[in-house]
């Protein structure tokens, strides 16, 4: 626990930070109702935790499963993740989203084969120093793979903390966030750490639930305060609604003879960062003349396919796909690396941005039904 002088709401709590009680009540709920049988825990090897936390980060357990079956099926160590082709990591992620992750992922690594002989590190501080860990995702592993203490403060441990000391304010608060910090790591016990972890993180998704708790079959219901207080729903307060800017994109699917597609690989950084998308026009833009000037050749006559939006945590994206037909573009075009004509009767593996990968599937689709 810090040494620093806890601030005035923390102070309101200290008598419940010594009921000792508190872990044994959760773990007793574990051993009768926790997960113990999910993938990555047969075996909890370091390895295996770590890709499953970094992929339930703002992910849910049933939608992971399968991406992590594929993903070790592909990449059975960190050795083979290392040296695999970014493009294979990628369409090993693609369709899970938040795609830094599979990034940071892959570029982790490789770090950990050059700072630490292919070893996953136990240490907090080295856990933090690979990209895509942060103090959270750093305790589950050290907590979950290697049975050492740390605490954890994922979504759904700050939301059963949150409701059982009646801890108001948006989590995401600096205020807010350190208390919740200072609460689990007075909570978690020494022993028995990693069924601790998981329990706390199984009781916030299969009982303490966002929407509808089901407050009957808790095993914190007699000492949680939001449940006295009759007002579960109150906390942790969801944070701040913004209204999200709308953006409007084209998407230009370019045919070519052979009903091959136009692909480019956009940049490492930003949306979709290292995934392959379709070209895409300003919708200002006259398409002909920007082919012309972008690309470098004519297309034929355009045709728009139904808009779809794509929404990303910080803006709605408006796509409007548009199909033209063009003649292949010389060959100087394409040395950079960064376009290949794709088969969609011979598709390879690379990683699509998720829009991009069901307007592919809808003209794929189309095409055998004609």
């Amino acid at each position: 626990m810090s040494s620093q002088a806890p601030d005035s709401q923390a102070t309101a709590v200290e008598e419940p930070l010594r009921d000792e009680h508190f872990s044994d009540r959760i773990l007793a709920w574990f051993d009768r109702h926790g997960r113990k049988h999910l993938p990555w825990q047969q075996p909890p090897a370091p390895y295996r935790v770590w890709v499953s936390e970094i992929m339930l980060q703002q992910t849910q357990v049933n939608t992971v499963i399968g991406y992590f079956e594929r993903f070790m099926d592909a990449f059975p160590d960190i050795a083979s993740l290392a040296q695999a082709d970014p493009d294979q990591v990628m369409h090993h992620w693609s369709g899970l989203g938040y795609y830094a992750r599979a990034r940071n992922l892959h570029r982790s690594a490789g770090l950990v084969m050059e700072r630490h002989h292919g070893e996953l590190p136990d240490d907090m501080e080295a856990l933090q120093a690979l990209p895509g860990i942060g103090r959270s995702t750093a305790g589950a592993i050290r907590s979950l793979a290697f049975g050492k203490y740390a605490p954890i403060l994922d979504g759904n441990v700050k939301r059963v903390l949150a409701r059982h000391f009646t801890i108001e304010g948006w989590p995401g608060q600096s205020r807010v966030l350190r208390h919740l910090w200072r609460l689990s790591d007075a909570l978690t016990p020494r022993q028995r750490i990693a069924d601790y972890n998981q329990a706390m993180m199984d009781l916030g998704a299969m009982v303490c639930a966002r929407g509808k708790p089901a407050c009957g079959v808790c095993p914190l219901v007699k000492s949680c305060q939001a449940h006295a207080q009759g007002d579960v729903s109150r906390y942790p307060l969801p944070k701040p609604r913004q209204k999200l800017p709308v953006r409007e994109t084209r998407l230009l699917i370019l045919v070519d003879a052979d009903g091959a597609i136009l692909l480019e690989q956009r940049p490492p950084t930003g949306i979709w960062g290292g995934l392959w998308s379709l070209p895409e026009c300003p919708p200002e833009r006259p398409l002909g003349e920007w082919c012309r000037r972008e690309l470098g050749y004519e297309t034929g006559k355009a045709l728009s396919l139904p808009p779809r939006r794509h929404s990303f945590s910080h803006f709605h994206l408006d796509i409007t796909p548009v199909v033209l037909p063009v003649n292949k573009p010389a060959k100087g075009l394409m040395d950079a690396g960064a376009r290949v004509w794709y088969n969609l009767s011979r598709p390879d593996d690379r990683g699509l941005a998720a829009p991009v990968s069901r307007i592919l599937q809808e003209i794929k689709s189309s095409d055998t039904d004609q």
